[in-house]
């Protein structure tokens, strides 16, 4: 009996032993969730939709499963409106997001700084406002807003196509159906050139484009050749770069205070670098000294034009009343602050 019970008593102790030796498995907090629900306008065959995917599998891989995401490309949550995204994420309908500051400026006046016509000539001035004082304040206001801000991507520069004919000076634009996004400030830019606005989703412009119904769109070149409108009537692209689309990675408030601080840093460093990673996508063709995605346009039948310094000032002059008007409901604060970085950058 005494050998029965020292036999028992040792073999517990090496048991013990052992559950005391075996490596911590990180445990996922009964609070978290099973699935976490990303909107995305554009799928992964965009530089978008990318930008979504990777930071969806760098929080899988850093968190070791505790948050797994699912994208939802076309804005599938919220029946394809993307000019309903950001109240659908402040109200706890999607759980994050990488949207777009045109859809989401008619909730956020302040996201119009990046529709302003002709306000940022290249590249180094989009990145002098998300990344430099403007950026900062345009995050604070998110976060007043009850969502957490965490990282600026990019769509890109929009150019305009259409199927009738070059679009060279403004009066080119006179009469042509544009589809254009659900913004007022879109539609006063576009009236200003003598165009025909028309207010329609992504998922219904591209059936409009082939019917006829709509003459033309404005979208950044890497979504022109991911969609191939050539396909569907859009053989005449102009280069004017009138806006940026900046892309911004963000989470629910109340999602965002469900998760640890380990995993809210995690989350946003992810973000921070998936970012990186989805600008050099979005860029990627026309950054180049040779435009290498302009010749595989030329190559599908498109007619490619660049407007020379003194055509695009053509087109500046004839949104300035629109700048001008739209910069007093922007903040004009805002918009100074922006200007400066602007004419402060580094090319």
């Amino acid at each position: 009996m005494k050998l029965r019970t020292f036999l028992a008593s040792g073999l517990a102790a090496a048991a013990a032993l052992a559950l005391s030796s075996a490596p911590a498995v990180a445990q996922t907090p009964a609070k978290y969730k099973s699935e976490y629900r990303m909107s995305l306008v554009l799928g992964t065959a965009f530089p978008w939709g990318k930008g979504g995917e990777i930071w969806a599998n760098k929080v899988r891989e850093r968190t070791n499963g505790r948050i797994n995401i699912k994208l939802y490309p076309g804005v599938s949550l919220i029946q394809g409106d993307q000019t309903r995204e950001f109240s659908a994420l402040r109200q706890g309908v999607i759980d994050m997001a990488v949207g777009s500051t045109l859809n989401w400026s008619p909730q956020i006046k302040e996201l119009n700084l990046f529709a302003l016509p002709f306000l940022m000539p290249d590249y180094a001035a989009a990145d002098a406002l998300t990344h430099g004082e403007p950026g900062k304040r345009l995050f604070q206001r998110l976060e007043k807003a009850g969502v957490v801000p965490l990282a600026w991507g990019e769509n890109g520069y929009r150019e305009i196509s259409n199927s009738k004919h070059a679009i060279k000076t403004p009066a080119d634009l006179k009469g042509l159906k544009i589809r254009v996004v659900g913004s007022p400030l879109f539609l006063d830019t576009f009236t200003a050139l003598g165009a025909n606005p028309t207010q329609m989703s992504w998922a219904d412009a591209q059936p409009a484009m082939a019917s006829g119904a709509v003459d033309g769109q404005e979208n950044p070149v890497s979504v022109y050749m991911a969609a191939k409108l050539q396909s569907v009537g859009q053989k005449h692209l102009t280069l004017w770069g009138y806006i940026n689309d900046p892309l911004i990675f963000v989470v629910n408030k109340d999602i965002w205070a469900t998760w640890t601080k380990e995993d809210q840093d995690i989350v946003r460093q992810a973000a921070v670098d998936a970012a990186k990673e989805q600008i050099v996508i979005a860029r990627k063709g026309m950054i180049e000294a040779d435009k290498p995605l302009l010749k595989d346009l030329a190559a599908n039948g498109v007619t490619v034009t660049q407007l020379t310094p003194a055509e695009r000032e053509a087109f500046v002059k004839a949104t300035r009343p629109v700048y001008d008007k739209w910069k007093q409901q922007v903040g004009t604060d805002l918009v100074d602050v922006a200007e400066k970085a602007i004419a402060a950058r580094t090319r």
